[in-house]
């Protein structure tokens, strides 16, 4: 007798739940991982339960017992930040479900945290809170004031009816911050045009943004159409969209699944990500392009579109960098001979050799902006670029 493939089990397990998610929502779009951050009450005392736990009566007792046990075991100027990044997990555990639980050991840490509170399913990881940090840096002892929320897809997959609802509670009542949230938008049967409609899409400028086109990258094995993914965007811009055949991944190539998935991954790098994203995920997966809002309209959406745009201090750091690569061009070839010009032609010079144009560089940005970073660019150059003439030379390329 033949073993049944699990991999093959879970993912029809994956998809049921899927489905059923969608009808409880009337949403299409699934939230597939999400990483929060929130800073740590430092003036808060943990209760007597929280620290030392309750005595064991029964197997769900025995199991807290064991957790508390673990708190205990941390040294001493460890054991209250231990015990608030355990009440968080809790907190966590409560939002996706009773069949969450936290791990019974404190383990060692991801992504530059000491510690971690391990967020478990079936006796298996499926996400995590990360307290205190690894080193002794100040960037380290700054991120030692937090406390890192990561859930993993089978997390978001599995919580409960309502559990996006509850996180956005908890994250707003600790005035948080998201700095991942995958938007999952799945074509069971396939969708029109599969991963070779994407990229033709892609060719003739559907998925253009503001007149500009994403970057993109070609993953698996194109030449026989398995296990494909077209990657738009890029993670340093904090907006990658994966389209990917997700039923290979889950029934293997040979499978015949036609399952496709288009994961739209929003960061933090470049943008804010409020709150509402996990009340109403399909109208921020529809405002990442016009293409995203066509292909969830081709999925039956009803959505209102909303774009979660960069932040203008953001924008603006980037206008001050553009800046700067201008100005230190002009310091470090130009100036010599814009000095001397300028020594004996004066105030003519300027006059009949101004022009409009801007440097390439800098015509993405607006006058205001570039304005603005003047003075801030002007710092960081020395004495002698940042007196009499190297200061006109700036606002002439600003202008």
């Amino acid at each position: 007798m033949t073993r049944p493939n699990l991999l093959v089990l879970d993912g029809e397990q994956v998809k049921l739940r899927l489905l059923a998610e969608r009808i409880e929502t009337r949403s299409p779009v699934h939230v597939d991982w999400l990483r929060f951050t929130v800073q740590r009450r430092l003036t808060t005392t943990p209760s007597a339960d929280l620290l030392f736990g309750p005595e064991p009566f029964n197997v769900w007792e025995a199991q807290a017992h064991r957790v508390h046990k673990a708190l205990a075991e941390l040294p001493d100027a460890e054991h209250w930040v231990g015990a608030e990044a355990l009440q968080l997990a809790q907190d966590v555990c409560h939002a996706l479900g009773d069949e969450f639980s936290v791990a019974a050991e404190v383990r060692k840490g991801h992504d530059f945290y000491r510690h971690r509170w391990s967020i478990e399913r079936n006796s298996v990881e499926v996400g995590w809170i990360g307290f205190l940090a690894s080193s002794t840096s100040p960037r380290q002892q700054a991120q030692a004031k937090t406390m890192h929320v990561n859930l993993y897809g089978a997390a978001c997959t599995f919580a409960a009816s309502g559990w996006m609802g509850r996180m956005a509670l908890l994250i707003a009542g600790r005035d948080g911050d998201i700095t991942r949230a995958d938007l999952a938008l799945d074509f069971f049967d396939g969708m029109p045009g599969g991963l070779d409609g994407v990229r033709d899409d892609y060719m003739a400028g559907v998925m253009n943004v503001g007149g500009k086109q994403p970057k993109c990258s070609q993953v698996g094995d194109w030449c026989n159409n398995r296990e494909r993914s077209f990657y738009i965007g890029s993670k340093q811009a904090g907006k990658q969209t994966n389209v990917y055949e997700k039923g290979h991944q889950l029934f293997g190539a040979d499978s015949g699944s036609l399952w496709t998935r288009i994961e739209l991954r929003y960061g933090n790098k470049l943008r804010v990500l409020p709150v509402d994203l996990l009340r109403r995920p399909a109208d921020f997966f529809a405002g990442a392009s016009e293409w995203h809002a066509r292909m969830l309209a081709v999925a039956d959406g009803q959505v209102q579109p909303e774009p979660i745009k960069t932040t203008p201090r953001l924008a603006d750091e980037t206008a001050d960098a553009a800046l700067y690569r201008v100005g230190r061009w002009v310091a470090d070839v130009a100036m010599p001979a814009v000095s001397f010009l300028l020594s004996v032609g004066g105030d003519q010079f300027v006059s009949d050799l101004y022009t409009e144009q801007r440097p390439h560089r800098l015509r993405g940005f607006s006058l205001g902006q570039l304005t603005a970073a003047v003075p801030r660019v002007l710092d960081k150059f020395t004495k002698p670029y940042a007196a009499g003439h190297g200061c006109d030379g700036l606002n002439l390329l600003a202008a």
